[in-house]
């Protein structure tokens, strides 16, 4: 009987292709193990989007081949690197990791089995036409799949790919162009989810508000026109669907691109009492000459009205957002804008990452790519300010009740807090880990809430 050891990396879309291996493996009568010197093969399913994804990626793939070297029950072992990393370097891995048995790409997640057992029938794998150029797969609502997520929470894969062409980033050229599921398809598979007990149903895609756009006739219209669900499913439509189904249930709504947010998606949220009041929206930047550089489509104006505009159409929403610093051309006065733009509007929940220059990019050939001390510096600037913001809204918490999902004993989760990313809830450690809470918010701790 053949055993399998896997070692995922990444976000969330990489942990969901990470379940969807497994899930054939088991299908295939192969049987998975935790302990890597018992696999007869080791899957390192690796993350190619920034500089350090892709060092921690080879990093997991060394460890693999000298722990096979070091270890003598481990001689007969055979690796495979699987992901992002292989989707993107597929010419040159092969060269640069000898010691590697086969490097898998996206549309492959599914032939995993066959490759395995090709690979322990010592059959020759055609490495060379292996990885598909341009990805093609999504996953469907009875896609075999072993979830790796707490039993109370999964991720919901509703589309894969991105259309967008951000100068500094390299995910449509490894994940394809964007595709969307069918809405049936999504909701089915949420249907089965909650059945089985899940209370958070993490909706996921590179641009989950790109959802249903691309079986429209006109897949790229203007971000300021209105959406017109007429013409067909978008994200408004889904949430609606997703709203009716029975059950005690969050739904949480991950990675969304602001140029396509709309009135009616606006008004979707206020009116389904399921979905969490809760949005992750990376901005990147807020001064024009940085979005055009970004090719971001948007600009500060339109930034700021639908801010205000989902804060009008939302109560009590909390915006979750992400920034770029010492992208090639920021300016000290770019720079100072973003620090006031955070300061002003006082994000719930954001982030900050310094810019990583990426081989084929267009933003790796830009000029006035800023010293990294300079970069560095403008990261500790922004992450202050983005502090400062979330302690006076922690303050503002204190004596006030939360519904909370408990994720482990005495820590939980409320509606602003997505898993893994956001803080935590500190909670009485009776409550029951998968079940929902009402707690009073007594202090906090840095980004963390502490309950009485």
């Amino acid at each position: 009987m053949i055993k399998v050891g896997l070692v995922s990396l990444g976000c969330a879309k990489n942990l969901i292709d990470s379940e969807v291996m497994i899930g054939h493996l088991q299908q295939a009568g192969i049987t998975m193990t935790p302990d890597a010197s018992l696999a007869d093969v080791l899957i390192v399913n690796t993350c190619s989007f920034i500089d350090m994804a892709k060092k921690e990626s080879i990093s997991a793939v060394h460890e693999a081949v000298d722990g096979r070297a070091e270890d003598e029950q481990r001689k007969k072992q055979k690796i495979i690197v699987a992901g992002c990393m292989s989707q993107r370097f597929a010419q040159e891995l092969p060269g640069l990791m000898p010691d590697v048995d086969a490097f898998i790409g996206l549309d492959q997640v599914t032939q995993v089995a066959p490759i395995i057992q090709r690979l322990m029938g010592k059959t020759e794998i055609d490495q060379e036409n292996l990885v598909t150029k341009q990805p093609q797969w999504i996953p469907d609502y009875d896609t075999p799949r072993f979830r790796l997520t707490p039993k109370h929470m999964a991720y919901v894969k509703i589309a894969e790919g991105c259309n967008h062409t951000c100068s500094f980033c390299i995910i449509p050229r490894i994940r394809g162009r964007h595709r969307s599921r069918t809405q049936e398809s999504v909701v089915k598979e949420v249907q089965d989810l909650v059945k089985s007990g899940v209370k958070e149903i993490n909706l996921i895609s590179q641009d989950t508000t790109y959802f249903g756009m691309d079986q429209w006739e006109d897949a790229r219209p203007n971000p300021r026109s209105p959406v017109d669900s007429s013409k067909g499913y978008s994200l408004a439509t889904l949430l609606r669907a997703l709203n009716e189904i029975e059950g005690d249930f969050w739904i949480r709504l991950l990675y969304t691109h602001p140029a396509h947010w709309s009135d009616e998606l606006i008004q979707t949220i206020a009116e389904c009492p399921k979905v969490t009041r809760y949005i992750d929206m990376p901005l990147q930047h807020i001064s024009d000459h940085m979005l055009d550089q970004m090719k971001r489509e948007t600009n500060g104006a339109y930034i700021r009205d639908l801010i205000k505009r989902i804060r009008a159409g939302i109560p009590d929403i909390a915006i979750r957002t992400t920034f770029i610093v010492g992208f090639p051309g920021e300016t000290e006065g770019d720079f100072n804008e973003l620090i006031r733009f955070i300061e002003d509007e006082r994000f719930e929940r954001a982030g900050v990452f310094e810019y990583s220059r990426e081989d084929g990019t267009r933003a790796a050939k830009m000029e006035g790519h800023l010293h990294h001390m300079t970069r560095k510096s403008r990261w500790n600037e922004a992450m202050r300010a983005i502090q400062r913001n979330i302690e006076a809204v922690n303050e503002k918490l204190v004596g006030k009740k939360l519904r909370v999902l408990v994720e482990e004993p005495g820590v939980g989760r409320g509606e602003w807090d997505a898993p893994d990313i956001d803080a935590t809830v500190i909670i009485d450690k009776s409550i029951p880990v998968g079940s929902f809470a009402e707690v009073t918010i007594k202090d906090w701790r840095g980004y963390d809430l502490i309950a009485g």
